[in-house]
């Protein structure tokens, strides 16, 4: 993976008479895409870059981006070069008002963070539903790997989010021990031998762990979307007429919502 920061569409739009094949924006935080080969280019509303893809093909991607100006990779955004085994963790669900919680642990060699480099990891919120399901299944069979969630019934028994994250970070790292044990941090974070903010930018183990736990929460919501028999929404932004539903359908609403979260508190009154 590699990242330009404030690279402009009009400039970018030069490859196109270069043979590379427009894509269709798949989130609404893309912009523009482009392909070439195996290399997906990818423009965000931001002004970032994203480009994925195996470093080989990379190659010549980069050197038609120097061509039309486009030479400043952000050196923040390539992930740390460490020696030996690193556990990296993170979490989803955690800010959703629907579904309980999910962590996953990612455990990776320098060569394995080669491979995972090559797939094209990179932080799951760069990336939309599908290519996170597709990554999931390649990151499960590449690398030493552990998933473990909690559907909302089970969450709202503990009802405190920290204990919850502390417990589950320290589980499933524990089950890939021995090596270094990196979290991306959270407020109350106990656990870990490193904990680091936007750890997933920074660790590749910790980018993996999060596509593996944003996959699990996509198929939890899935399930709980068929419980329900309608479609749970995502966030916590546009959750009012779900709650409603629920509410008409004379739903439990702990088998599906926390408990905890203000929203469904005042709504519940």
């Amino acid at each position: 993976m590699v990242v330009f920061e404030k690279v402009e569409q009009e400039v970018l739009e030069k490859l196109l008479k270069k043979g590379y094949t427009p894509l269709e924006p798949k989130t609404i935080y893309e912009t523009f895409c482009l392909q070439k080969n195996s290399v997906k280019l990818i423009l965000y509303t931001s002004g970032k870059l994203l480009l994925q893809g195996k470093a080989d093909a990379l190659e010549s991607v980069l050197h038609d981006l120097k061509m039309i100006g486009i030479t400043r990779p952000d050196p923040e955004e390539h992930f740390r070069k460490e020696t030996g085994w690193i556990i990296g963790s993170d979490e989803s669900l955690k800010g959703d008002t629907f579904g309980g919680l999910v962590v996953a642990a990612v455990k990776a060699d320098a060569a394995l963070r080669q491979k995972l480099h090559e797939l094209g990891v990179a932080d799951s919120k760069l990336l939309d539903d599908r290519e996170i399901l597709r990554l999931a299944v390649e990151i499960k069979n590449l690398a030493p790997c552990e998933v473990r969630g909690l559907l909302p019934e089970e969450y709202n028994r503990v009802g405190k989010v920290t204990i919850l994250l502390n417990n589950l970070h320290h589980d499933t790292a524990k089950h890939l021990f021995p090596g270094k044990h990196v979290v991306d941090k959270y407020p109350g974070c106990t656990v870990g031998d490193l904990a680091v903010e936007k750890g997933e930018s920074k660790y590749v183990e910790i980018a993996a762990a999060s596509i593996l736990a944003r996959a699990a929460a996509l198929q939890q919501l899935q399930y709980l979307s068929s419980l329900a028999g309608f479609t749970l929404p995502k966030g916590s932004t546009h959750v009012q007429l779900a709650l409603h539903e629920l509410k008409e359908r004379g739903i439990d609403f702990r088998l599906f919502v926390k408990m905890e979260f203000r929203n469904v508190r005042e709504f519940l009154g």
